[in-house]
């Protein structure tokens, strides 16, 4: 499964949300900043999130968007399906304009869906709450330590 670049910036605002998780509503020019998103695309991708259930936007002044769930309860996959849709099960899939003079006997075939079928289930087995405690712990390597 291939991760688009809109993928990857849902990704990244969903960590943000889960980062931020339970501080209430946080404005698309916040999440850009944050996580290094075009705003210009991050409106429409979180209006994607909203439509498939895992962020939810308040108006007004003190408005944003927050995750809908908690973190635990959304995966990477959860959210690059409602992006991408269906991830393909064969490298042959993803080049159907490329024709195989093996058609349905290609040896690889197999080989192939086992391969998508582990990276699926690597996105299915990762939830948001993994990632902001990986995302915190860098964080926190990177933060400047001050002795004398």
């Amino acid at each position: 499964m291939n991760v688009s670049q809109k993928s990857r910036y849902a990704l990244k605002a969903v960590l943000e949300l889960s980062f931020r998780f339970g501080q209430g509503p946080i404005s698309i020019s916040q999440i850009a900043k944050a996580q290094a998103i075009p705003a210009r695309f991050l409106e429409a991708i979180l209006a994607q999130l909203k439509r498939g259930g895992f962020v939810a936007s308040r108006r007004g002044n003190e408005g944003g968007y927050i995750l809908a769930r908690p973190p635990a309860e959304v995966s990477v996959g959860d959210v690059l399906r409602v992006l991408q849709g269906p991830p393909l099960s064969t490298l042959c899939a993803n080049h159907p304009q490329a024709e195989c003079p093996h058609g349905g006997d290609c040896i690889f075939v197999k080989l192939w869906e086992r391969a998508c079928a582990a990276v699926e289930a690597v996105y299915n087995s990762t939830n948001f709450q993994d990632m902001t405690d990986r995302y915190r712990a860098t964080l926190r390597a990177k933060a400047p330590t001050y002795s004398i």
